[in-house]
């Protein structure tokens, strides 16, 4: 583990205005390959902006220490959570930013610094978060492994030294090293200069270091691990049936290529060799042939049918060093994978080696089949290719200015057509809902926030108080006029009901250290949050450290074992004790301040939820019972307990802290049990001694909810027919702010309408389905129903241009393959079904597994559908084959997957 960098105390900041300004211009330098740049919490850094734009240095929102808990796997190892997004999880600052915001805030005890380096790749420079973890061993013993991280721009030397070194291997023995992916795939590294990139090493791989005898023969041709089995070698299978393995998250990768492999015209090009007198090498929009070479490779291995499956790490290094975006192994989206694909072999592929420059004509009232073949010519004078070929149609988009009513007509080619699924407005979330009672825990709601919580609680909706709640702390309580679009569906959102013009206090839980804090300048004992925090109303006139100390055990009671407990065990260990408490505690409170190291921030006045001004009936008995509750409990004390009340040692004390949980310096201190806490600060800390905690206090009982009868009311789900989501494709819509279009008449930008209509179709038409929604607020994945036709789609009701002979072709269309996508937007599956061109058999397709299918089971999880017209489609070549017990453990089998029974003709999909 690092070792922290924290100073242990925050130097003196310079103001606001200048910390801004300081950060912001460091964060606009340019990479340079070799500088360092750190990770930041972004929950932490937007809190640190709010700050300094609020212009006082008092401000409640103060970030406090740095924390980048969130970040790690553990605060054990330290090591990074896996599929962290920047900008959405994290922030990427200059070594020099670090090192200020660290001297002007410190960091959180033990945790060690985010440090990246700034790597050169091929077609960018950018900050490597994720570094190479490789496991290094000895031909000789490769039971004994160790984990090494690289960087992508290391040379494979740094790998042959780092054996070395571990291993104690003398620099004067010769030896080699082979790389291995998986149990019977391995390839030698022969090159100590090429780049881990190059090499096509990534994380999970094993390096091996093979020594040379005395007598000069190696110990092994290959080491034993990497020899391919029999099997492999005498197996003969269908062409195309092979699976392909799984380099870590490559599961959407895989799922394209599968449909395109499964493409017969693109397929047939490639294993005939056309490719290899069209590729393309000085276009500069293209990528030297590299990838359509690579993907011609892929191909001719899994038609070959003498591979169960094909490692794909030559095209996925391929495509990492053209596609950036596509670098490591996360997770991505396959439609995007397959878009990339497509631009990158019609490219590599191009016919046209030299591109003109193409005026472009409006359409100014010419008829359309004019214009479209116009614009279908100039297309094709700049692009030609089996891609276009293949894939191509073409859009007729309208344009018409709101002001001036000028229409535009253009006809635009497309590679796929992306489908919207309609959408409700409604939104469901999930909330905790914490009642009034002190015997009742939270309650887990699933609620439709079109509707109110109120209906399922009773309680008005002005008397509603809404929290974000984040790692033990209030990262946010929402006003009642904002909108609840900004609210995240990771969030977890506590509602508290509240009661009008009484004063909502925002109180922590905080366990205090066994030892005081001497490193921060003070002799305080340092804190840390646990739990959730609480939103509780409280009568003004109970605003007392004593009457806020019984109110608060009233609304503990369900989780800790009460003051009586204690008062017992006080009494009799100590029965001569006297008036004296430990460290001169009051009986609810004490005047140390028990805070963690001393930050700047603020006090602010009590918050009061915004309502009708009069207090009802309801209200006034509300703080009466309330009021009566504190005295009876003091009433239920015997008289040498009620004597000795200010004898026994609470169970916690009660401390002002701002808006984080900490105690800042400008908080005064709180003497006295009659202290006002409304005046002073609506933040309050319950501060437990760690002894008291865990003999009286049961976590485990706290964290405990109540699952309301609506999170068993599976959610309602839309049922679409495909036909209806090419119908919405084609609606009317007009243009959004940040996308307006510039009007030649009106000479300026426009929100326009613009509606598309499809005017000539391709061969194969691929169309994707819209399923996962990104807004500023929210990423969601779409669990629509939509029912879709294995045979017979017929676009002549969609297809705007008419049939103006007989050699026009049909607008008839079958099913040959889909991608899926399993489960959620960050933790989903890839997989896919596909037609076999030779046999007609339909295969399911799970990375390196390939089994039958039927299919009534392409139903559960469609996300890309491939449609063939009809004409183009051939009859199969031979027999599909018979399932049989002689068949790869494993590979083939006929299994159901994730279908459901349905006519073969018109099937249904949804998501999981």
């Amino acid at each position: 583990m690092a070792a922290n960098s924290s100073t242990g105390s925050a130097t003196e900041p310079p103001g606001l205005e200048t910390q801004w300004r300081e950060i912001d211009n460091l964060n606009q330098q340019q990479l340079r390959a070799g500088d360092s740049w750190y990770l930041l919490d972004k929950r932490w850094y937007d809190q640190w902006k709010e700050y300094v734009h609020a212009g006082d240095q008092n401000s409640s929102s103060y970030p406090g220490k740095i924390d980048n808990t969130e970040l790690y796997e553990d605060l054990d190892s330290y090591h990074l959570k896996e599929r962290l997004s920047e900008n959405e999880d994290f922030v990427l600052v200059p070594a020099e930013a670090w090192h200020k915001l660290l001297s002007w805030y410190d960091m959180m005890d033990n945790q060690p610094p985010l440090e990246r380096k700034v790597v050169d790749l091929p077609s960018t420079v950018k900050v490597e978060v994720y570094p190479v973890e490789i496991y290094l061993c000895l031909s000789s013993n490769m039971e004994s492994t160790v984990s090494a991280c690289f960087s992508r721009a290391d040379k494979i030397h740094a790998i042959h030294q780092k054996i070395r070194q571990h291993f104690n291997v003398s620099e004067t023995a010769e030896s080699r090293l082979w790389m291995r992916s998986t149990d019977t795939s391995s390839e030698r590294l022969r090159n100590l200069n090429m780049t881990i990139l190059d090499s096509c090493l990534s994380s999970g791989m094993t390096v091996i270091m093979e020594i040379r005898n005395a007598d000069g023969t190696w110990p092994t041709s290959r080491p034993q691990i990497m020899r391919n089995s029999a099997d492999e070698d005498s197996y003969r299978g269908p062409p195309g049936v092979c699976g392909l393995t799984n380099l870590g998250n490559t599961c959407f990768m895989n799922s394209a290529l599968q449909c395109l492999s499964n493409t017969p015209p693109l397929t047939e090009y490639f294993l005939r060799n056309s490719y290899l007198e069209e590729l393309n090498f000085t276009n500069p929009l293209g990528m030297k042939g590299e990838i359509a070479e690579a993907y011609a490779d892929v191909i001719k291995q899994m038609w070959s049918g003498r591979h169960y499956s094909v490692v794909p790490r030559v095209f996925k290094t391929k495509v990492g060093h053209f596609a950036s975006q596509f670098l490591g192994y996360q997770q991505h989206d396959s439609q995007e994978l397959l878009s990339f694909l497509l631009d990158g072999l019609h490219e590599d592929l191009n016919r046209v080696k030299k591109k003109e420059y193409i005026e472009l004509r409006d359409a100014d009232g010419r008829p359309d089949q004019e214009v479209a073949e116009e614009a279908w010519r100039n297309h094709l004078r700049r692009n030609d290719s089996v891609i276009v070929d293949t894939f191509h149609g073409m859009f007729k988009s309208t344009l018409v200015c709101p002001e001036g009513n000028k229409v535009s007509v253009t006809f635009d080619p497309f590679c796929y057509s992306s489908v919207p699924l309609p959408v409700s407005k409604e939104r469901v979330m999930e909330v905790f809902y914490k009642s009034l009672k002190t015997t009742t825990k939270p309650t887990k709601f699933l609620i439709d926030l079109c509707t109110s919580l109120s209906q399922a609680t009773g309680v008005p909706p002005n008397q509603m108080a809404v929290a974000d709640v984040f790692n033990h702390r209030f990262y946010r309580i929402y006003q009642a006029d904002e909108s609840l679009s900004c609210i995240l569906d990771r969030d977890d959102i506590f509602i508290s009901p509240v009661t009008l013009r009484k004063v909502v206090m925002a109180i922590y839980m905080r366990e205090r250290s066994h030892y005081r804090d001497y490193g921060s300048g003070s002799n305080n004992y340092g804190t840390s949050l646990f739990g959730h925090p609480l939103l509780m109303s409280v009568p003004r006139a109970q605003c007392t450290r004593e009457d806020l100390y019984q109110l608060l055990l009233k609304r503990l009671a369900p989780s800790s074992e009460g003051e009586e407990k204690a008062e017992e065990e006080e009494l009799s260990s100590e029965p001569d004790r006297g008036s004296s408490t430990e460290e001169g505690q009051s009986a609810c409170g004490s005047t140390d301040t028990n805070s963690q190291d001393a930050t700047d921030g603020d006090q602010s006045a009590g918050v009061e939820p915004s309502g009708k001004e009069e207090e009802d009936e309801d209200e006034d008995e509300e703080e009466e019972e309330e009021a009566a509750s504190c005295a009876q409990a003091n009433k239920r004390l015997p008289g040498r307990r009620r004597n000795t009340e200010k004898q026994k040692k609470a169970l916690f004390t009660i401390q002002a802290v701002n808006s984080n949980g900490t105690t800042d310096r400008n908080v005064p201190a709180l003497n006295g049990m009659t202290h006002c806490f409304c005046l002073a600060q609506p933040y309050i800390a319950i501060d437990w001694d760690p002894d008291m905690k865990k003999k009286y206090y049961n976590e485990n009982e706290a964290e405990k909810y109540i699952k309301h009868q609506s999170m068993d009311v599976p959610h309602q789900q839309i049922t679409v027919q495909l036909q209806e989501c090419i119908e919405l494709f084609t609606t009317v819509e007009t243009l959004e702010e940040e996308n307006p279009w510039y009007c030649p008449t009106c000479k300026k930008h426009q929100l326009a309408t613009k509606k598309l209509d499809l005017w000539s179709l391709p061969e194969v038409l691929i169309i994707h389905l819209k399923r996962f929604s990104y807004t500023k607020y929210s990423r969601e994945k779409l669990d629509t129903i939509v029912e879709f036709p294995l045979r017979d789609l017929d676009f002549s009701g969609f297809l705007l241009k008419k049939t103006v002979n007989s050699t026009e072709p049909p607008c008839r269309y079958d099913l040959i393959s889909v991608s899926n996508h399993f489960g959620g937007l960050r933790d989903g599956h890839y997989t896919s079904y596909a037609r076999n061109k030779d046999n007609g058999q339909w295969y399911y397709f799970d990375d390196s597994k390939v089994t039958y299918a039927r299919e009534e089971q392409i139903t559960s999880a469609v996300y890309l559908l491939f449609y063939q017209r009809q004409d183009k489609i051939r009859q199969p070549t031979v027999p599909p084959p018979v399932p049989s017990s002689s068949q790869p453990e494993n590979h083939i089998s006929s299994q159901t997957h994730d279908g459901m029974d349905g006519a073969s003709s018109c099937v249904s999909m949804e998501t999981d």
